[in-house]
């Protein structure tokens, strides 16, 4: 893994680029460049019928998708959140999303979330990016602890946190509602900064 313009500020994000080989992973905004425009790549994105069930994405048109994009670069200016869209390194297509923020960041506390679309999802990218952004934040922003959440029915982000090195912790009942009115029981995960990483 490459990494360019990391951040040395204690608990802060900054901006950076993180080279998988297959895959890079870029800040989101207003200028990430896609093949089509990355508007219209965010609205497909939210369209896309596990995207729509397992996250938070909200993005039916360009108004939401542009207000997204506003939001990421809000955060990464405060140093808040480090979400970085998953682009393919050949033809430049979004693949997906890794997310990163903090919950407690005086107590070096954060969350890490992430979604693939199709063609993206088999190959081991949730696991390789989720990994990457996690030894990113340990290493450029003093994460002491990172959790990681899904819905109790995804067992296919069960898979990515226990690849990733997230062992399971418990089971939170009706903590999170995924769009809806119904609240959801779900996993949490978590790794600690003084876990080893593998790979």
């Amino acid at each position: 893994m490459t990494i360019s313009a990391p951040g040395t500020d204690r608990r802060v994000f900054h901006p950076a680029v993180l080279d998988l080989g297959d895959v890079v992973l870029r800040p989101w905004g207003r200028a990430l460049d896609v093949p089509g425009g990355i508007v219209p790549a965010l609205v497909a994105a939210a369209a896309d019928p596990a995207v729509l069930r397992w996250t938070p994405l909200s993005a039916s048109g360009p108004v939401d998708a542009e207000a997204y994009l506003d939001r990421c670069e809000t955060r990464w200016a405060e140093g808040s959140a480090a979400p970085f869209a998953v682009i393919d390194a050949v033809d430049g297509s979004l693949c997906g999303n890794v997310y990163l923020g903090w919950t407690n960041r005086d107590d070096g506390v954060a969350m890490v979330g992430y979604w693939l679309l199709p063609p993206a999802r088999g190959r081991g990218l949730a696991t390789r990016a989720t990994t990457a952004v996690t030894r990113w934040a340990v290493e450029h922003a003093d994460v002491r602890r990172i959790e990681l959440y899904h819905a109790v029915g995804n067992e296919a982000s069960c898979r990515v946190a226990e690849r990733a090195g997230f062992p399971y912790e418990g089971t939170l009942r009706a903590s999170y509602t995924y769009g809806g009115d119904l609240y959801v029981d779900e996993h949490l995960h978590a790794r600690l900064a003084s876990d080893p990483f593998t790979e």
